[in-house]
């Protein structure tokens, strides 16, 4: 979910906004055609074919926000069969006056959206075994179950014990994870731990809880045997993990973080702030890429939350930036991605979610000549949403990565038709290497496709058209249009300082 206003309201918002700003009028269109094309690869059809090629298949998921209550009716059986049996019960013959319930329960809840029901889970699955059937592993960036999932469990079990709400939750997710690895019997799925994956409510955790212990197990199931017991131990801790990639990925670390401790709106599930779990997670996270650094491992570092501005929010906050205002950031503090830029020369990716949009970052030092930073830059992607809550159509991402250098290649979105699953077809919303002419999605790809949107204030190119038409399933673009210039200067300057003189010199 993204913070203080998601996509599906925050939309209107950012047009009102342009209309006082600007005096303009604006007259979109939310419909599109996702346009088909022709893959930059083709998976291969045997483990010797990958070994040749020097790369391999992968997917990235995000946001699948899967909802156990969209069938009301059908829930207090789901709490009390095993995972096993969720299949079944969510197969079945919907429960009399589903719709009418679950219509009601979205207005008590006050629900923006409908998040991912059983029926697009599936139409999900299947359409990730149709495009990536030989992927070798699987990233979800966080957050497994539903939005506003406290009111609704409390809605149809009044007055509960604050461990069945946990059990509930744990089992929601462990189901997610059952049918991701029930349809890739065998490969690594890397999880990271999502806002809304709490055992006690949306962004409130407390270090060291049972929820932690509980769903480590569920995170570490499936993972090379030899990395479970780290697995567990440093999740249990802090819901974060540090692995080394499986086979037949090379010398790559994973570090998962769980960057809720780092967000403004965290706190314990007693309702308190506790800077304490954030600064230890920081301390962790500096000694494992200085330890990947000595050893000479190339790093993947995984989370949900991004680090840097939240172009959105500013916007629809009215933000005056060149008056001294500060913008929106993800997170409370710069020091992950001082991290990050401190150790880019181990880093080879960043992958996160949250936003439920299909964007990307750069992490760069600031202030500097850019021609000095070679080898100081890290490239993050954005992992565009299952869950249609903010009205986009779901999608996820199918990459070719190098498993020697761990770096992508090529990738593609594909996007369903619809926003139930119900007949949906998935097609390819497009393709990296043909839209944006570049071979890899590299550090020095992003430096130069950024430096092209910035020069492009008016969003004319094909490359700044192409950003537009993608990065909301569903042809948003025009919206984001009237604020190229402030969106584009969120994606090279992660701090407060670099975004306004970026903007102010934008300005001018």
């Amino acid at each position: 979910m993204i913070p203080y206003i998601r996509m599906a309201s925050r939309l209107p918002v950012l047009i009102v906004a342009a209309l006082t700003c600007l005096s303009i009028g604006l007259a979109w269109t939310h419909a599109a055609d996702a346009q088909e094309a022709e893959p930059a690869s083709r998976p291969h059809t045997a483990a010797s074919a990958q070994a040749e090629s020097g790369n391999i298949p992968a997917i990235f998921l995000s946001d699948i926000h899967f909802d156990p209550f969209h069938d009301p009716g059908k829930v207090k059986e789901l709490a009390a069969a095993p995972v096993s049996g969720w299949r079944s019960i969510l197969s079945a013959r919907a429960s009399a006056g589903a719709q009418q319930a679950f219509d009601e329960l979205q207005q008590t809840c006050h629900a923006k959206g409908v998040d991912t029901p059983f029926t697009l889970l599936r139409s999900s699955l299947e359409a990730m075994k149709a495009r990536q059937p030989e992927a070798r592993f699987i990233t979800v960036s966080g957050d497994l179950i539903a939005h506003a999932f406290t009111c609704r469990f409390a809605k149809l079990f009044p007055n509960p014990a604050a461990e069945d709400y946990q059990a509930f939750v744990v089992k929601t997710m462990a189901f997610v994870m059952y049918e991701l690895r029930a349809s890739f019997p065998g490969i690594p799925v890397y999880v990271a731990l999502g806002n809304n994956d709490s055992g006690c409510g949306d962004y409130q955790l407390t270090a060291g809880s049972d929820f932690l212990a509980q769903a480590g197990k569920v995170v570490a199931e499936g993972l090379p045997a030899s990395q479970k017991d780290i697995a567990l131990t440093e999740f249990g801790a802090g819901g974060y993990y540090s692995i080394a990639m499986a086979e037949p990925m090379r010398n790559t670390r994973l570090i998962v973080v769980n960057d809720l401790f780092l967000s403004p709106r965290y706190s314990t599930c007693a309702g308190n702030a506790d800077p304490a779990p954030a600064s230890e997670q920081m301390r962790w996270l500096e000694g494992q890429l200085n330890d990947a650094r000595d050893a000479g491992q190339r790093v993947w570092l995984m989370g949900h939350i991004p680090p840097g501005i939240d172009p959105y929010s500013t916007i629809s906050k009215f933000r005056n930036i060149c008056a001294g205002q500060p913008p929106v950031m993800f997170l409370s503090s710069d020091t992950m991605a001082d991290l990050m830029v401190e150790h880019a020369d181990v880093i080879r990716l960043g992958i996160f979610g949250h936003t439920h949009m299909d964007e990307m970052r750069l992490l760069e030092p600031e202030g500097t000549d850019l021609h000095a930073t070679s080898g100081r830059m890290t490239a993050i992607k954005l992992v565009p949403s299952i869950s249609p809550v903010d009205g986009n159509n779901p999608s996820f991402t199918i990459a070719r990565v190098n498993r020697s250098s761990a770096i992508i290649e090529n990738y593609g979105v594909i996007a369903a038709s619809n926003q139930t699953g119900i007949d949906a077809t998935w097609a390819r919303e497009y393709d990296y290497a043909q839209t944006y002419h570049e071979s890899q999605f590299s550090p020095s790809a992003e430096e130069k496709l950024i430096a092209g949107f910035k020069a492009d204030a008016a969003a004319n190119t094909a490359e700044s058209q192409g950003y537009l038409r993608d990065y909301f399933v569903g042809n948003m673009g025009r919206a984001l249009a009237l604020f190229w210039p402030q969106y584009t200067c969120a994606l090279d300057n992660y701090t407060a300082k670099g975004y306004a003189a970026c903007v102010c010199s934008a300005s001018k």
